[in-house]
């Protein structure tokens, strides 16, 4: 009795152990057909743009709502709303886009000029992680770094 006792734990501990190893698949994420991008490609899939912003995301330390309003009517059961993509009423939103024309510029007229650059600005060249960009100062040789008092 105490082997069919031990046998049969065991196999609950093989079926517990492959339930761990090989947790229920995920459903594929899928991105709506981005609307309303004024300077980001157009023929960009929403996969694509997700990607984007998920890295500006990073680059400056915010979320989608920094930029985008919520849509208090499109709930998926006990999430947060979802935002609203194609609405331009943040300013943060606009303040994106113009930045995004910026490092494009930079990085077309200037950085790929220079002869072996091969590293392209992104926001997070500037912003590491912050909305607003710390004032960069020249470190003292052998001294502490020298107090930076944030601009009004």
């Amino acid at each position: 009795m105490a082997v069919v006792r031990i046998a049969i734990a065991a196999q609950g501990l093989q079926i517990s152990q492959s339930a761990a190893d090989n947790p229920p698949a995920r459903l594929p994420r899928t991105f709506p057909t981005p609307t309303n991008l004024n300077v980001l490609p157009k023929d960009l899939t929403g996969q694509q743009v997700h990607d984007i912003m998920e890295q500006w995301d990073a680059d400056l330390g915010v979320q989608c709502s920094a930029c985008h309003i919520e849509e208090p009517n499109n709930v998926i059961s006990g999430a947060p709303p979802r935002p609203l993509f194609a609405d331009d009423s943040k300013e943060m939103k606009e303040v994106a886009r113009h930045m995004y024309t910026m490092t494009k510029e930079i990085n077309s007229n200037y950085i790929a000029k220079v002869e072996g650059s091969g590293k392209r600005v992104t926001c997070g060249t500037c912003h590491r992680g912050h909305v607003g960009p710390k004032p960069f100062t020249v470190q003292p040789p052998g001294g502490p770094p020298p107090i930076q008092i944030p601009p009004n």
